[in-house]
This record gives structure tokens, C-alpha cells and sequence, in this order.
């Protein structure tokens, strides 16, 4: 029911849409709505067509959950926002959906915070990785299936830069190394594996 309801004030507010050609955008999943303006007059007038018009079906705006990000790469002072007798604080970045927006809109942030969970995940499951009594191949599928997912969610819009890549491949090089262990050479002699040798064993 409560779906159906946003559903229709997202109607009446005609604000559907690429926020390419529009000034005005406004994104919703459950009870998260996210409102996007290319100004800040863009921002008030949206902000107010949705108390209203929430207003109308017994909803309100939650002052104290209300976010408000300019997003700019040029330095700006801090102003505030009101609107009516709403005063929405200014972050510098925020989490929607899972995803976290800075001002900046880079993604250096979310990918850090992307490892720092697979980092998370790999400790809360290192009794499987570290038992010899779990096959290399399963912990390979334990990785695969649970720890690499959590590390790219949302790639499929990431634009990476070179130094990006390093760290994801310094992460799962890391996890590799502890699933595989070292290589053993003829003399003897223990070392980490080689990139080339991992890449080979995870594609056997």
C-alpha cells in the first residue's frame, strides 16, 4: 500500500525521467527519495511540491533524516537551507541505496569502502580460509561467491582510473595469496606468488 502511495505523488510531481534534459529529478526505492536539481531555486520548488503534495495523502518529510549535498569540484562556503521551517543539514557525502556520493562526485570513496567491507567479510570467514581442512577450490568459491560481489557492487557504473584498479587488484591479489599460499622454488626457497601464477590458477 505504502508503494502504491509514493507511486502516485512521484506521478503528480512529473518528475520522472533522465535529469539530462530536465532540471528537476526525483528518485525513489521504499521510503528513500533522492531529489536532484541542477539549482538551488530548482531544489526549493521540489522540495516544497513534495511536502504538499505528500501532505495530501497523510505523509510528511522527516526534517531530521533530510540531507542536502551540492555537489561542485569549485570551493564553496557552507550556506544554509531553508526551506519554510525546514533547515536540511549539509553533508559532504551520504549513502543511498549502498552507495556512497560525495561532493566531488569521484568514486575513490566508495571503492575504499567497497574493500573495507570485503576486508570485513574475509575476516568474519578466515576460520574457513585459513582451515586445511577446506579445499584451495572451495575457498576459491567462498571468495568468488561472497567477498568479490560485495567488493564490486554497483561496477557496472563505475568509471575506474588506473590508481582504482591498483587497489582492487591488491585486494584480491591479497585474499589469492592466503588461499594458494607461497610457491615453493627448486632450492627450496619459499616466495609469494607471482601475478601471472595467480591469474593461471584461477583460471584452471
Amino acid at each position: 500500500m505504502f508503494s502504491l502511495v509514493i507511486d502516485t505523488i512521484v506521478k503528480q510531481m512529473e518528475l520522472r525521467g533522465n535529469i539530462t534534459p530536465r532540471l528537476k529529478q526525483c528518485t525513489v526505492y521504499a521510503d528513500d527519495v533522492l531529489l536532484t536539481t541542477r539549482t538551488k531555486q530548482s531544489l526549493l520548488e521540489i522540495v516544497q511540491k513534495l511536502k504538499e503534495t505528500s501532505a495530501q495523502y497523510g505523509l510528511m518529510v522527516n526534517n531530521q533524516k533530510t540531507k542536502y549535498l551540492r555537489c561542485t569540484r569549485k570551493n564553496f562556503k557552507l550556506e544554509e537551507l531553508q526551506i519554510d521551517s525546514m533547515y536540511p543539514e549539509q553533508v559532504q557525502s551520504y549513502k543511498y541505496l549502498g552507495t556512497t556520493v560525495n561532493r566531488y562526485n569521484t568514486i575513490e570513496e566508495k571503492i575504499q569502502h567497497r574493500i573495507t567491507l570485503g576486508n570485513g567479510e574475509y575476516c568474519a570467514n578466515q576460520f574457513f580460509f585459513k582451515s586445511r581442512l577446506v579445499s584451495k577450490k572451495s575457498k576459491l568459491k567462498l571468495y568468488c561467491s561472497i567477498i568479490r560481489p560485495i567488493v564490486t557492487y554497483g561496477c557496472e557504473a563505475w568509471v575506474l582510473k588506473e590508481t582504482i584498479k591498483n587497489k582492487l587488484m591488491v585486494f584480491e591479489r591479497k585474499v589469492l595469496r592466503r588461499i594458494f599460499g607461497p610457491a615453493k622454488e627448486r632450492d627450496s626457497a619459499w616466495r609469494i606468488k607471482t601475478t601471472d601464477a595467480l591469474d593461471e590458477l584461477i583460471r584452471i
